[in-house]
């Protein structure tokens, strides 16, 4: 049986954090197992502690299988890979994109621009936070993180 989950209010956000490897957070479907797609503009902040977000869950053991951190001057990302059966997502599911204009009350860093995606089908993930709207390529969603946001996903 699957944990509860706290609910963010549809289409509200949280202010994560992404700070490195290790501490990190990024949305997931606020229902488990959810079609990432459906829930968009539904999603709650998971974290590697719960200290990172407000109302945030911890990821589930062995759901991320890689983290990759960069940094730049205007945007901060973490790349890799996850286990997509330890959060019930299907190997059907393509995935989708979590931003600040699904969830507009969100923040990443302080930054009020950011892009997530999961990838269930590849077991990719990655979410970038950014100083200036240019560095989330928002409008790219369909052509998945590793062009949404270039990185390391080894």
């Amino acid at each position: 049986m699957a944990a509860a989950i706290p609910v963010i209010k549809r289409g509200t956000g949280a202010a994560i954090q992404v700070k490195s490897a290790s501490e990190f957070c990024f949305y997931v479907p606020s229902v488990y197992g959810g079609e990432i797609g459906v829930y968009e503009d539904d999603s709650t902040p998971a974290c590697t502690d719960t200290s990172l977000a407000p109302g945030s869950i911890v990821f589930p053991t062995g759901f991320i299988k890689s983290a990759h951190f960069k940094s730049s001057g205007s945007y901060t990302q973490v790349t890799g890979r996850i286990d997509r059966s330890k959060y019930g997502l299907k190997a059907s599911d393509g995935g989708g994109q979590m931003d600040n204009l699904d969830l507009p009350a969100g923040t990443c860093n302080g930054y009020k621009h950011f892009v997530n995606l999961i990838e269930p089908d590849a077991q990719l993930y990655c979410i970038r936070c950014c100083q200036n709207s240019k560095d989330c390529n928002l409008g790219k969603s369909q052509y998945g993180c590793e062009s949404v946001v270039p990185g390391d996903y080894s």
